[in-house]
């Protein structure tokens, strides 16, 4: 079992960038999936990024592709997602989450961080 908390969100103009941090309890590079989750007011829960484990392949929604980068410091058991050219409809609250068999059920999950972008 893994306990995820989040940090790192805040509020930024259009443009601007944030670097969010998830810091895990337990080491999960070598068997972990690990991905990053929004969801925005009214909407449903998107996933935004996929970690796979071992240093291995990433994955991201269309509307985040080359702006948004997931990654992860071992040494630290922390996942971050780096967001730049920030626009208002990446307006969400920010969850990291975990599993171990690569499917689409996430059992672990972090209490979120919210993330602003103004106009």
């Amino acid at each position: 079992q893994v306990r995820l908390v989040e940090s790192g969100g805040g509020s930024v103009q259009a443009g601007g960038s944030l670097r969010l941090s998830c810091a895990a309890s337990t080491y999960t590079a070598s068997r972990y999936y690990m991905a990053w989750f929004r969801q925005a007011p009214g909407k449903e829960r998107e996933a935004v990024a996929t970690l796979w484990p071992r240093g291995g392949s990433t994955a991201y929604t269309n509307s985040v592709k080359g702006r948004f980068t997931i990654s992860q410091d071992n040494a630290k058991n922390t996942l971050y997602l780096q967001m730049n050219s920030l626009k208002p409809e990446d307006t969400a609250m920010y969850y990291c989450a975990a599993n171990t068999d690569g499917s689409n059920s996430w059992p672990y999950w972090g209490q979120g961080t919210q993330v602003t972008v103004s106009s």
